[in-house]
């Protein structure tokens, strides 16, 4: 059954991906109807990036993400909208001029001023006759007799012939995600994998590395088979920085172990720089760290900074060596969805069609974004399953609707 021709295409979520899919969905013969219940919408766009918003990786990895689902159906969903198109999209059609941040391979605009792409994607959705509609808080959406009623909070309710369901996760609540669309499609019968903070910064009660807050370096960290390298900052609650968000699901679903390598440099280097070094232990550790971690790291090991390296004794020096490239993390907790910047788990990507997004349950339905159970490193990768998955839903809406 058709629906009626003057029955929009309603869009929930005025996210990254919902206002993509917006756009892709307008110019056929339906009116695009862009529903969100902020005043402004975008409101993690606006916060990524420290205020910059890294709208794209420089390479996309696949692997990295995570899924329960099939890794297959993700990587063909996030591929579907290759990186080079998607970055003329933004700098050709939103108008947003891109530039490679070279030492940490991130895409961000020209301007360092995440605002410039919300509000380049909102004028986009504009000039395609998008009628958006902010401060509607949708509380439910179901379908009847062909067509789909979304009722807001208000009481009002609205009939269309399809809807693209585009609102996140529970990652950064005071953006405006609240888990909404997750109550919907799982009330609808759609199979949620379990959902959990991603990419979110770790603690340690008691904060024993307090006094270390405001400490960066670049470490390489290890959780299992999983290793990565990059940035660690120590925080007055415990850690954050790349390393430990892109491990952070690691610990918050598996409490699994944590080593940090503090330097490049690896347990051999290290050994050899202990036995044939000159001078004291605490300078040779400060060359190669912030001397507040340095001194920890010395406590730890119960040696004097004063110590001659010529004096330390073999058990001193292994337990240097071992502190210094593969240290314990102590971790107790995580800052949850608060500062989450993605939600792990979501809809079955088996329940949705890879090609068009619409759901496999509910013909009319396409969902798309962080409602689905996949999530990528930080540096873009998100936004870039964002684009691209609001992209085909918007498509596939029009395709198959229209």
């Amino acid at each position: 059954m058709t629906a009626p021709p003057h029955l929009p295409i309603a869009v929930v979520g005025a996210g990254a991906a919902g206002i993509v899919a917006a756009i892709f969905a307008a110019g056929g013969s339906r009116k695009v109807l862009l529903l969100e219940r902020t005043r402004d919408g975008g409101r993690k766009i606006l916060v990524s990036g420290g205020g910059r918003c890294n709208v794209l990786p420089s390479e996309l990895a696949p692997a990295r993400f995570v899924t329960e689902s099939s890794p297959n159906t993700l990587r063909k969903m996030l591929l579907s909208w290759p990186l080079a198109e998607q970055r003329r999209f933004f700098e050709e059609e939103v108008g947003i001029p891109l530039t490679l941040e070279e030492e940490t391979g991130k895409l961000f605009p020209v301007s360092n001023k995440a605002r410039d792409v919300r509000d380049g994607l909102l004028r986009l959705a504009d000039r395609h006759g998008i009628e958006i509609v902010f401060d509607a808080d949708v509380e439910d959406l179901f379908p009847a007799d062909g067509v789909w009623v979304v009722r807001l909070q208000n009481a009002k309710v609205i009939r269309a012939s399809t809807v693209i369901l585009a609102t996140g996760g529970l990652s950064l609540p005071g953006t405006g995600s609240d888990g909404t669309g997750l109550r919907i499609v799982r009330r609808l019968g759609h199979t949620i994998h379990e959902t959990y903070p991603a990419l979110t910064p770790l603690t340690v009660d008691p904060p024993r590395h307090k006094p270390l807050a405001g400490i960066s370096l670049e470490v390489t960290l290890e959780a299992g088979k999983f290793r990565t390298s990059g940035g660690f900052l120590f925080t007055h609650r415990g850690y954050s920085g790349p390393t430990v968000l892109d491990a952070s699901h690691l610990a918050v679903r598996s409490r699994m172990p944590i080593h940090v390598g503090w330097t490049p440099a690896g347990p051999e280097e290290w050994d050899r720089r202990l036995r044939e070094g000159t001078g004291t232990v605490g300078t040779t550790l400060r060359r190669a760290l912030p001397d507040r971690l340095a001194d920890m790291l010395l406590a730890e090991a119960g040696v004097e900074p004063g110590h001659p390296l010529p004096q330390l004794r073999r058990e001193e020096r292994r337990k240097l060596v071992d502190l210094l490239t593969r240290y314990p993390l102590p971790w107790t907790g995580d800052e949850g969805y608060r500062k989450a910047e993605v939600t792990g788990g979501g809809v079955a990507l088996s329940e949705v069609d890879p090609r068009t997004l619409e759901s496999r349950l509910h013909p009319g339905l396409f969902l798309c974004g962080e409602i689905l159970d996949a999530f990528g490193p930080i540096g873009g990768h998100n936004f870039a399953w964002a684009w691209a998955t609001g992209r085909a839903a918007g498509l596939g809406c029009k395709l198959e609707r229209s």
